[in-house]
């Protein structure tokens, strides 16, 4: 796999060598848009919304809109002129707690892999990171603009993350959330019991993307001219408002249902139904007895 990018991490005096691997992949079908009745792909034009004429390429710049229908122009200098000199280094500013950095900041994962070289002192930079439990904060240049990453370790990786700035975190004070005075303490407890009924280990091999396997289906069965097998997911159809306590209930006995397999499914005997029948007939003041 080729790397998408070559360099070094730089933190005091030392400098490894390092190359940049993807560390996500998206697997998810991509679209075309097509004409419909020809079935066959949309050409973009780009067209000037005053004149209504096509434009070509050299005829276009880029502008930013300062005010409401008023921008200005950015030549290609301007660029140039705001462009930090590009580098090869990752620089690390400071090792921090890895628990410190809010999970909102996290963005794209990528591997490091070691350089030409460079398998010693990488090797050496990840145990330290390791033993002391903190993570690198730093700053690089991937694609013409600047990131901040978190270094961080996952096995016998270096991991680096594209951390958003802080200025692209929206302010919590921006928007309002719920306070916790109208909530019950027998609805707490409820709610503490489903979650600690659902309490499992971390494994993400559990989760699938039950949407893009269904359209994959689709697609398939589209190809071969014939009807998907979709899975079906058993969503209970609530009618009208359900109240609180109700859903929460019936989440924790769906939970305990699940938990004791097959069996706890399993339709009553004749013998168990008459049973509870003769109750029932005792309990409004019948006898219970069968009349022949």
């Amino acid at each position: 796999m080729r790397p998408i990018w070559t360099g070094s991490i730089a933190f005091g005096l030392v400098n490894v060598p390092v190359e940049l691997h993807s560390g996500v992949r998206n697997h998810r079908p991509r679209f075309h848009l097509l004409c419909s009745e020809g079935k066959s792909r949309v050409k973009y034009e780009r067209v000037c919304q005053k004149s209504g004429e096509e434009v070509s390429w050299d005829e276009l710049s880029k502008g930013y809109e300062y005010e409401k229908g008023k921008y200005v122009v950015l030549t290609k200098e301007d660029f140039k002129a705001a462009a930090l000199e590009k580098s090869r280094t990752i620089d690390i500013l400071d090792f921090v707690k890895r628990e410190e950095v809010d999970h909102r900041f996290y963005e794209t994962p990528y591997y490091l892999l070691p350089g030409k070289g460079g398998e010693r002192t990488y090797a050496l930079l990840r145990e330290a990171i390791q033993e002391t439990g903190r993570m690198g904060i730093g700053k690089f240049i991937l694609r013409e603009a600047q990131h901040l990453a978190a270094l961080t370790v996952e096995k016998d990786a270096l991991i680096l993350t594209v951390l958003r700035f802080a200025d692209e975190i929206t302010d919590m004070s921006e928007v309002r959330f719920p306070s916790a005075k109208d909530v019950r303490k027998n609805e707490l407890a409820l709610a503490k019991s489903l979650i600690e009924g659902l309490s499992s280990e971390w494994d993400p091999e559990k989760y699938k993307d039950d949407y893009r396997d269904n359209l994959m289906r689709v697609i398939r069965a589209k190809v071969k001219g014939g009807k998907p097998r979709l899975e079906e997911t058993d969503e209970p159809a609530d009618s009208g408002v359900i109240d609180l306590m109700e859903r929460l209930r019936r989440s924790i006995e769906g939970k305990k249902m699940t938990s004791k397999g097959p069996s706890a499914t399993r339709k009553p005997s004749r013998a168990g139904s008459k049973r509870r029948a003769s109750t029932r007939k005792r309990k409004a003041g019948g006898s219970g007895r069968r009349v022949a």
